[in-house]
């Protein structure tokens, strides 16, 4: 089946506008996205069933579907601020972030998208850094730069801030947890000025125009910029560092992680040292990470093969009849602790394109969450 979201053909206005409507919707993030799209094949034809998929998966009121007017008006917005709204099925989004588990289907950019079109190298490390530390970053970040990659992070004090500033000749990608108009922290917006006006540089962010950042946005912000690298360098991390869960992040979407070894009284290179225990490339100069990710033989930076955007489910595409003792016996089945797909179909006996089908009810129903391994578990229902 030719989704709406394959590359080769691009999105028309009212296709993008729809996008832009099923993502800004209620209980449809990344993940849902790419499942409803691959079920239904396009952004219309998803918001038109969401109503009967959410009853279905129990939710007894109304779900807020983002209206075509409300859409319209972040396209606006983003004409007005001098940003754009690009799409997973644009040939500027990127590649790696395309090929990402989680990955957002939109993005607002603000700056050059020649940052994007580059192989990417993410840096993450200590909002409080120490002197060697930033030193040791930015040298990094510039000899990365001068190979020919994009350098990505996260606008944060410390070690973000030092990556963005020696890169940005060469091509930086801020990545912003709130809208694109609430940057954080504050003390990096005049930096943030700088990437965007760089002319080689960007920040990026999933979220709309005026949404202010939260505690739980940041894990969000954190795998986009594990997606976006080929691979991730840990620059000074303690031992319950976030940058530690973007290791953990890239490990997952098959990125090649690195970090940077420190001393042993330092708490902020506990964590670092003890991702080299457990495998992480030891990395003390730009070419440690160049020549790690430079084919065999290669010259210049890895290109990375345009992805499968749409991971097809078992008969995702037929009609499917799901009967209401199917549905109880599922959701009976499930409970907090996550289980697999194979072990649901197993216990149930029920095939799984219907568990498929059911999961997605269930999610957009608000009832289901999902977790690493594509393995998922039952949350409470609404109101209880």
């Amino acid at each position: 089946m030719q989704h709406e979201g394959e590359r080769g053909a691009a999105l028309d206005d009212n296709e993008r506008l729809a996008w832009l409507r099923l993502i800004r919707s209620e209980n449809v993030g990344p993940v849902t996205f790419r499942k409803l799209i691959a079920r239904f094949g396009s952004a219309q034809a998803a918001l038109d069933a969401i109503p009967d998929l959410s009853r279905q998966g129990g939710q007894a009121r109304t779900l807020r579907i983002c209206s075509t007017d409300d859409a319209q008006r972040e396209l606006d917005l983003a004409e007005r601020l001098g940003c754009r709204l690009i799409c997973m099925r644009d040939p500027e989004f990127p590649d790696a972030l395309a090929s990402a588990e989680g990955a957002p289907p939109v993005i607002a950019l603000r700056g050059s998208v020649s940052s994007l079109q580059k192989p990417c190298v993410s840096i993450v490390g200590s909002r409080n850094a120490s002197a060697i530390g930033a030193k040791i970053t930015r040298v990094l970040a510039d000899g990365i730069g001068k190979a020919g990659y994009s350098i990505a992070s996260g606008l944060a004090r410390g070690i973000d801030a030092a990556a963005h500033d020696a890169s940005l000749q060469s091509g930086t990608i801020a990545v912003l947890a709130g809208g694109l108009d609430r940057p954080y922290p504050p003390q990096n917006i005049a930096l943030l000025e700088d990437i965007c006006a760089s002319g080689t540089s960007a920040a990026i962010s999933e979220m709309p125009f005026g949404w202010e950042p939260r505690a739980r946005d940041f894990p969000r912000r954190n795998r986009i910029i594990a997606g976006l690298g080929l691979g991730l360098i840990v620059v000074e991390a303690a031992k319950k560092s976030g940058s530690l869960i973007s290791a953990r992040i890239a490990g997952e979407l098959g990125r090649l992680v690195f970090a940077v070894p420190g001393s042993p009284l330092d708490p902020r290179a506990k964590g670092t040292n003890d991702l080299i225990k457990d495998g992480a490339i030891l990395t003390t100069e730009p070419q440690d990470v160049i020549t790690a990710l430079r084919p065999l033989g290669g010259k210049g930076p890895p290109r990375v093969a345009q992805p499968a955007l749409w991971e097809d489910e078992p008969d995702s595409h037929t009609a499917i009849e799901l009967s209401a003792s199917q549905r109880t016996n599922i959701s009976d089945a499930m409970g907090p602790a996550p289980v697999s797909i194979d072990d649901l179909a197993r216990h149930t006996d029920v095939p799984q394109a219907q568990i498929y089908l059911a999961l997605l009810e269930l999610d957009l129903a608000g009832r289901l969450a999902r977790h690493p391994g594509g393995l998922v578990s039952l949350t409470p229902e609404p109101g209880h």
